[in-house]
């Protein structure tokens, strides 16, 4: 129906195609900003302040109960997804983006 949200999920392997659901399951309690205290809340700050964004996004708020390990996911990431190598920044940032849509998740 025009103006539900539904979430791409993937079945199981052997499946051949995908579902829709109409509300997400959400499995990992995660620490919003504005619950962030102590080393949590430094990390997000730190986050927010290099990427330039106002909200941390939830792929990096699933290891918020282990800030020590946000802090090292955050720095590979940053090495990995955001610096040149065999694939420029720009061409993974599309992949990123393409995979977001078909996820239907904000990038």
């Amino acid at each position: 129906m025009e103006g539900d949200r539904h979430i791409l999920c993937y079945l199981a392997p052997d499946e051949k195609h995908f579902k829709f659901m109409s509300e997400p399951t959400k499995k990992i309690d995660l620490i919003e900003d504005a619950d962030a205290s102590g080393e949590v809340a430094k990390v997000y700050d730190e986050w927010r302040a290099k990427s330039g964004r106002e909200k941390v996004p939830g792929i990096l708020k699933c290891f918020s109960h282990r800030p020590d390990f946000l802090h090292e996911v955050i720095r590979f990431s940053d090495t990995v997804h955001f610096s040149e190598g065999h694939l420029d920044r720009r061409t993974k940032e599309a992949i990123a983006s393409w995979v977001s849509w078909l996820n239907r998740c904000p990038y």
